[in-house]
C-alpha cells in the first residue's frame, strides 16, 4: 500500500494540544526482568506463528475467520456487559447499546466481510467483482461498497457507503489490486505491534485483524490500561487466532509500550491514540512534532526504526447546510448533533466537535435552541476517560460564557470562528465540549465557505459530517458533490454520523492521505477496509435526512432520489427509547440468524 501518497496534501496539523492519553510515550522502560522475559516469549511464539500463517491457504484462512466469528458470538453478551461496566454503567443500561454496536456487532461484520473477500480471492475473483464502480468528482473513481447483500439492506435501510480512490486510479487497477497482502499470501509481514485504543472495544480487535489480513503480519496486541477488564473477553473471542500463535495479548503501561516499540523483532507498529503519544513513540520523550512543529521534527532522525501506521482523531466538523426545515426536522437533527458529540461521553476520535452554521439562515436561532435542548436532555453518564476533568476545566477557563448542562459535565460554546487558534477548533477535547461557529451565506456560497473553514481551521482530517435536506441537495446538484470532494477528510458522512463509516466493514477508516511522520495530522494509513482495497482516499456514507415515516414522503416526491428508511430513529441516537434493546437484538441476529428474534428487534425499533 501507499498510505501516505496523495495528489492533495493533508492539511497541516495545528501545534496545540490534542486528546489526552492514558499512555506515556517511549522512554527508559525500566521493566523487571521477568516482565521482559514474558514479552520476549510472546514475540517468540508469534515468530513461530508467522511461519504457520504463511503456510495457510486462503480457504483455510477463511474457515479460521468462521471459527473466530463463532467465538465472538459466544462472548458477545459478556463483551457488551464488560464494556458497559468499564465505563461506569450497569449491564443492560439504556446506553449499553453503544457497547453492542461498538463491540461485537462491528467485529462480526468485519469478520463476515473479510471472509467473503478471502473466498472471492480463493476462487480467482477480485473482491470488487460485482461491485458498482463509477465516477466521482476530480478524476476519481468510487466503489459502492455498502450495502452488498439483503441483510445489510434490511438492517440499515436507507444508508449507503462508497470508497473513493485516489485520483488517477482506474477501475482495472482497483479490481486487480484489491486483496493487498492476500494476493501474496506466502510472503510474511513479520510480527506487528498493535497499541490498542482505550475508548471503543472493537478497535483493538479490528486493528489486529487488519494486521493479519491486509499485511500478513501476526500481531502482538498491547491493550490500553483502560481496557484491562476486556482482556479475558478478547482472549476468548480471539482464541482461534491465539492458539496457533497468530495473536498474543499483553497488558501494561508506558514502560511496556516503550519496551515493545523498540524491540528488535517488531517489524511494524500500529497505534490508535493521540498525536502526542505518536510523536513520543516516533521522536522520543515529549519533544516530538506535536510540541515542536514539523520543522523541529524534520531536523532529527526518528527514534522509531520500523514503519508505523496510526489513527489519531481530530476535531470533526458538523456542517449544517441551511434550508427550509420543518419543526420536526429541527428537533431530529438537533438530536442527531447531540448524539455525535455525547455518545461514549464524547470519548470518541470521531465525535463531532464543531457545528458550522450559517449566520444568514433564517432558522439558525431556532435550530440552536433545539440543539441546546437536546444536548441538555441527553441522559447523564460518567465522564470516564482519564484526564477528562482537566479538559472540562480547560474549556471552562477558555470559555467563561459556555452553557453547561448535566451537572457541569458537558458544555456548548459559541465562538467567532474568524481567528486562528481557537481551542474548540484546534484541540481535540475528547470530552463533552461542543463548539458552534458561524460563517456567512446560503446555498453553495455557504457550503463552499464551510468546507474551506473545516479544511483550513480545524485540526485533523479524520471525519466530517454534513447535514442537508433533500430539496437543498437537489438544488445544489453537482456543486454539492464537488464540495464533498473538496473536503480533505478520510471519512465523510452525509445525513448520518461518521461513526456509521466506522461500523461498516467495507468502508475504510483513517485520516486523509498525505500525513507524514513529521506532521501526522489524523494518522497514516487506513484500517477496516474489508475488501482490502489499495490506494483509497476516503469513504463517504449517506443516510436519510428524515426518519421513517417522514422519509417516505421525500422518496415519493423525488421519485426515489431521496433515501428512505424503515428506522424511525436509528438505535445509536441518544434519543432512541429502545436503542440498547435494538442494538443487542441486531447483534444477536448476526450471531444466530434467527428470524423470530429479528422480527422482535425490528418491532422494538419501530417504537424508538
Amino acid at each position: 500500500m501507499s498510505p501516505t501518497s496523495s495528489t492533495t496534501p493533508a492539511k497541516p496539523r495545528k501545534t496545540t494540544a490534542t486528546r489526552p492519553s492514558s499512555r506515556a510515550g517511549a522512554s527508559d522502560p525500566g521493566l523487571p526482568d521477568d516482565e521482559r522475559a514474558a514479552l520476549d516469549e510472546a514475540i517468540t511464539r508469534l515468530d513461530e506463528g508467522a511461519r504457520v500463517w504463511v503456510a495457510l491457504t486462503l480457504d483455510q484462512r477463511a474457515r479460521l475467520l468462521g471459527r473466530v466469528r463463532d467465538a465472538v458470538g459466544v462472548a458477545a453478551q459478556e463483551w457488551a456487559d464488560a464494556a458497559t461496566m468499564s465505563k461506569g454503567l450497569e449491564p443492560g443500561h439504556p446506553l449499553s447499546g453503544e457497547e453492542w454496536l461498538g463491540g461485537p456487532y462491528a467485529v462480526i461484520g468485519l469478520l463476515d466481510a473479510l471472509r467473503e473477500t478471502l473466498e472471492a480471492l480463493a476462487n480467482g475473483r477480485s473482491p470488487l467483482d460485482g461491485v458498482t464502480i463509477d465516477e466521482a468528482p476530480g478524476g476519481r473513481l468510487r466503489a459502492h461498497t455498502f450495502p452488498l447483500n439483503g441483510t445489510e439492506k434490511l438492517l440499515l435501510s436507507g444508508f449507503t457507503g462508497e470508497v473513493w480512490f485516489e485520483p488517477g486510479v482506474t477501475a482495472d487497477q482497483a479490481r486487480r489490486e484489491a486483496g493487498l497482502a492476500q494476493l501474496t499470501p506466502t510472503e510474511s509481514g513479520g510480527v506487528g505491534l498493535v497499541l490498542g485504543a482505550g475508548n471503543v472495544t472493537s478497535i483493538p480487535v479490528a486493528d489486529v485483524l487488519y494486521e493479519l489480513f491486509a499485511h500478513n503480519r501476526v500481531a502482538l496486541l498491547k491493550v490500553n490500561p483502560t481496557q484491562d477488564a476486556m482482556v479475558p473477553v478478547f482472549e476468548r473471542a480471539l482464541a482461534p487466532l491465539i492458539e496457533p500463535g497468530f495473536v498474543r495479548i499483553v497488558r501494561g503501561g508506558a514502560a511496556t509500550g516503550a519496551y515493545l516499540t523498540s524491540h528488535p523483532r517488531i517489524a511494524h507498529v500500529h497505534i490508535t491514540g493521540s498525536a502526542v503519544t505518536f510523536d513520543a513513540i516516533v521522536w522520543g520523550a515529549s519533544t516530538g512534532s506535536a510540541t515542536g512543529g514539523e520543522d523541529a521534527a524534520t531536523e532529527r532522525e526518528p527514534k522509531l526504526t520500523v514503519p508505523i501506521t496510526a489513527e489519531l482523531g481530530g476535531v470533526s466538523p458538523i456542517i449544517v447546510v441551511p434550508g427550509r426545515w420543518s419543526a420536526a426536522d429541527l428537533k431530529y437533527q438537533a438530536q442527531h448533533v447531540a448524539t455525535m458529540r455525547l455518545v461514549n461521553s464524547g470519548h470518541n476520535c470521531i465525535a463531532g466537535q464543531v457545528v458550522i452554521v450559517s449566520s444568514d439562515w433564517p432558522q439558525r436561532a431556532e435550530f440552536l435552541r433545539e440543539l441546546h435542548t437536546a444536548y441538555a436532555a441527553a441522559p447523564e453518564r460518567p465522564v470516564w476517560y482519564p484526564r477528562s476533568d482537566e479538559r472540562l476545566e480547560a474549556a471552562a477557563t477558555a470559555y467563561p460564557n459556555a452553557v453547561w448542562a448535566a451537572d457541569r459535565t458537558r458544555a456548548i460554546v459559541e465562538v467567532r470562528g474568524d481567528e486562528d487558534g481557537d481551542p474548540v477548533e484546534t484541540v481535540e477535547y475528547f470530552a463533552p465540549i461542543l463548539g458552534v461557529v458561524e460563517v456567512g451565506g446560503t446555498g453553495q456560497e455557504f457550503l463552499d465557505a464551510a468546507v474551506a473553514h473545516a479544511n483550513d481551521k480545524l485540526t485533523g482530517t479524520l471525519g466530517a459530517n454534513v447535514l442537508i435536506d433533500p430539496t437543498t441537495e437537489e438544488a445544489l446538484g453537482a456543486g454539492f458533490e464537488r464540495a464533498i470532494a473538496d473536503l480533505r477528510y478520510g471519512d465523510i458522512a452525509i445525513n448520518t454520523w461518521t461513526a456509521f463509516n466506522f461500523l461498516i466493514a467495507r468502508l475504510t477508516w483513517g485520516g486523509f492521505p498525505g500525513a507524514t511522520l513529521a506532521d501526522v495530522s489524523s494518522g497514516i494509513g487506513v484500517v477496516h477496509n474489508a475488501l482490502l482495497l489499495d490506494r483509497v482516499e476516503r469513504s463517504v456514507a449517506r443516510g436519510p435526512f428524515r426518519p421513517f415515516p417522514r422519509s417516505v414522503g421525500d422518496t415519493l416526491r423525488r421519485r426515489g432520489r431521496a433515501k428512505a428508511t424503515i428506522l424511525p430513529t436509528p438505535p445509536w441516537f441518544l434519543s432512541s427509547r429502545t436503542g440498547a434493546e435494538v442494538s443487542a437484538g441486531l447483534t444477536r441476529y448476526l450471531v444466530d440468524g434467527k428470524v423470530p428474534g429479528l422480527v422482535k428487534t425490528l418491532t422494538r425499533a419501530m417504537q424508538a
